[in-house]
C-alpha cells in the first residue's frame, strides 16, 4: 500500500483546535506560524480557517460576482457539485463550460506531490508504482496552496484575469475588513503578501478536519468496531477486495495501513481506464480534441511521454454515493453504470463505444489511434467479447451497497 503523505498543516490545525488527529493523520512536527514577508501580524490557525471559510463561499471574488468555490464544491455534497452537469459553468458570463468534471475536495489532505516514480515505504519499497500524486485530474498542481489559485484565475471558473484582479475584488468586497483584521491593516499595501495570505487561508480552511476529513462514515464506525455491516454490505466489501472479482482495492485501498491510518480509498495513482468519449462536452465537438490527462492538453510538462497519455487521477471513493456524475469527463451518471462499464468494457464493448464505418466497435474512442496499449487491462477489465463479466447484476448491487457505507455523517446506534 502506498504511504499516506501527511501535511504538517494538518497536525498544526488539529493542535490549535485542541483536537486529537484522527487515525488517518498521525501527528507530525508543526511548522512555524504563517507570516507573509513584510507583514507584522501572525494570524492563528483558527483565524486563517475562518478567513478561508469566508472566502470559499464569497461570490464577489469571481469576475461574474455570482460564483464562489462553494458553487462547485458544495459542502452539503462532500464539497463536490450538487447538480448533474458533466462539467460546471463559469467565467465572466457564467455560461462558459469546463472541460472536466469537478471532483470532491474531501480526503485530499494526504495527497503527495507528483512524481513519475513512486516508491512505497509502507511495504515493498523496491516497487516503482509509476506516476503518482499531485492535485487536479492530471496531477499537475503540487500543493493545495497552489491549487487554490487555479480556479480564481481560470476563464472557465471564477474568471479573474490575473492575481491583481483577485486582490482588487478582495479589497473592495465584503471580506476586506476581516482580511485586514486577520493579516494587518496594511496588508493590501503588500500585494504579494496579501495574495500569499489569501491562498494560505484557503489552504488552511481545506485542512479543517471536521469539514474535509471527518471520518464519520458507517465504514469508519465499522473499522472502529462501533457497528456492523449488513450481509449485503459485507458481500460488497468482499467483492471490492477480491482480486479476481471487483479488484477495486488494488487502486482504492480499503484497509487500515500498517501505521494505523484509516484508508483514503485511493492510492493517489494515475491510470488510463479507456473511459468512453463524452459527446456532451463542448470541447469534444472538435474531433481532433482529446483530453489525455497526464500528457495534455492542460498539463504540458509531460507531453513527450506518450506512454502516459490517457492517465487520470484515481479519486477517493469516500462519499462517492453522493456524486451525480463520474470519471474525469462526467460521462456516467450512476454507480451501477460505472461498475457495469468496468466489468463489460471488454466483454461487451458494443454497449459503451460507437461503431466504426465498417460496423466494428471503436474501443477507447477518447484517445488517438496507437495508444490502446496505455489502457489498463487488470481485473475486473479484460476478457473477450461475449465472455462472462467479472461481476453479475447481484454482485454489482452488493458492491454499490458497500460503497454507500463510505458516506460521511453516519450516526452510531
Amino acid at each position: 500500500m502506498k504511504t499516506i503523505y501527511i501535511f504538517a498543516l494538518a497536525a498544526l490545525l488539529a493542535g490549535c483546535h485542541g483536537e486529537t488527529p484522527p487515525a488517518s493523520a498521525p501527528r507530525t512536527a508543526a511548522p512555524a506560524a504563517y507570516a507573509p514577508s513584510g507583514q507584522h501580524r501572525q494570524p492563528s490557525v483558527p483565524e486563517l480557517t475562518a478567513m478561508g471559510r469566508a472566502m470559499f463561499s464569497e461570490p464577489s471574488l469571481s469576475a461574474s460576482g455570482r460564483a464562489s468555490c462553494a458553487s462547485c464544491h458544495d459542502p452539503a455534497h462532500a464539497y463536490g457539485p450538487a447538480n448533474r452537469l458533466a462539467v460546471q459553468l463559469g467565467g465572466g458570463d457564467m455560461a462558459t463550460p469546463g472541460t472536466r468534471a469537478v471532483p470532491s475536495l474531501r480526503y485530499i489532505q494526504n495527497v503527495p506531490p507528483f512524481t513519475e516514480h513512486y516508491h512505497d515505504d509502507d511495504g515493498d519499497d523496491s516497487v516503482d508504482a509509476g506516476p503518482t500524486g499531485g492535485h487536479n485530474w492530471d496531477g499537475r498542481v503540487q500543493s493545495a496552496h497552489e491549487q487554490a489559485l487555479g480556479p480564481l484565475l481560470s476563464p472557465r471558473e471564477m474568471g479573474n484575469k490575473d492575481e491583481a484582479a483577485v486582490l482588487v475584488r478582495l479589497r473592495e468586497g465584503p471580506l476586506a475588513a476581516q482580511f485586514r483584521k486577520t493579516f494587518g491593516d496594511d496588508i493590501f499595501a503588500q500585494p504579494q503578501a496579501a495574495l500569499r495570505g489569501a491562498l494560505m487561508a484557503l489552504e488552511v480552511f481545506q485542512e479543517s478536519p471536521a469539514d474535509f476529513y471527518p471520518y464519520t462514515s458507517k465504514y469508519d464506525a465499522y473499522l472502529r468496531k462501533q457497528t456492523t455491516l449488513s450481509a449485503q454490505e459485507l458481500r460488497g466489501l468482499s467483492l471490492f477486495n477480491d482480486e479476481t472479482k471487483g479488484n477495486c482495492a488494488s487502486c482504492h485501498i480499503s484497509r487500515i495501513s500498517q501505521g494505523g491510518a484509516f484508508p483514503q480509498f485511493t492510492d493517489y495513482g494515475l491510470i488510463n481506464l479507456g473511459v468512453p468519449r463524452n459527446g456532451k462536452l463542448a470541447v469534444n465537438a472538435d474531433p481532433r480534441y482529446f483530453d489525455l490527462g497526464l500528457c495534455g492538453p492542460e498539463r504540458t510538462d509531460l507531453r513527450d511521454h506518450p506512454e502516459y497519455c490517457g492517465r487520470f487521477k484515481t479519486p477517493s471513493l469516500r462519499n462517492v454515493a453522493l456524486r451525480k456524475v463520474f470519471f474525469h469527463n462526467g460521462g456516467f451518471d450512476s454507480l451501477e453504470q460505472v461498475l457495469r462499464f468496468y466489468v463489460q468494457r471488454d466483454t461487451a464493448p458494443q454497449k459503451w463505444y460507437p461503431k466504426n464505418a465498417d460496423g466494428g466497435v471503436h474501443k477507447f474512442d477518447d484517445q488517438p489511434a496507437g495508444m490502446d496499449g496505455n489502457v489498463n487491462m487488470e481485473a475486473p477489465f479484460g476478457g473477450k467479447p461475449g465472455g462472462k463479466p467479472a461481476l453479475n447484476d447481484r454482485e454489482i448491487a452488493d458492491v454499490v451497497a458497500f460503497l454507500k457505507t463510505l458516506t460521511d455523517g453516519y450516526t452510531v446506534k
